[in-house]
């Protein structure tokens, strides 16, 4: 089963020893159409912008202004309606799909740990990333060479413990550390 979820942040149980624990809060969602497999159209709440097609669908589904992002996940639902969050209470472990925090056109000794050249004055070689070509065969640099350009914004999956979930608040606490940034939507699929 998979759930839409927004990081809250991190911290810690008391007792000994001293777990690190990510929060993570279960959004409230609506299941629009159930497809075969258990798969369905599910809508849920994302301050962003509204354009004519979210409205569209809105209109289709027959849902309130607030369900304004719509995605295809696996659920535990027979019927249309709220999701149904009973599978998070006996879950054990969970597959967590995040961004990570995006970094912007990063240098080679941020984006691949590269040692950079001495600091004194009149090396003249401080971070860059040196070498990269060969002579005059193949003329080329080759692919895959790790140079400067775009870091982070990319997709992690992470497995993590389940430490406990309240349904009340719809809060559930993970061990271990899951990527991006705290506020950032993403999914979880329970695992077996």
């Amino acid at each position: 089963m998979e759930y839409i979820v927004q990081k809250i942040g991190m911290s810690r149980t008391i007792g000994v020893p001293s777990v690190p624990v990510t929060l993570c809060k279960v959004l409230s969602a609506k299941v629009c159409e159930i497809n075969d497999n258990k798969k369905a159209i599910v809508a849920y709440s994302d301050g962003k912008k509204m354009n004519k097609a979210i409205e569209g669908q809105q209109k289709k589904y027959n849902l309130s202004k607030e369900f304004n992002r719509f995605v295809t996940l696996k659920v535990s639902n027979e019927e249309v309606g709220d999701i149904d969050l009973a599978p998070l209470k006996e879950a054990k472990k969970v597959k967590t799909v995040f961004k990570t925090k995006g970094r912007g056109f990063s240098g080679v000794m941020k984006r691949w740990n590269f040692a950079g050249g001495p600091g004194g004055h009149g090396s003249r070689f401080h971070r860059a990333p040196g070498s990269i070509g060969n002579c005059e065969w193949p003329g080329r640099v080759q692919k895959g060479r790790k140079m400067p350009g775009h870091y982070g914004n990319t997709q992690v999956t992470v497995k993590n413990e389940v430490i406990e979930f309240d349904e009340e608040n719809g809060i559930l606490v993970l061990k271990g550390a899951i990527s991006g940034s705290n506020g950032r939507v993403g999914k979880i699929r329970i695992i077996k």
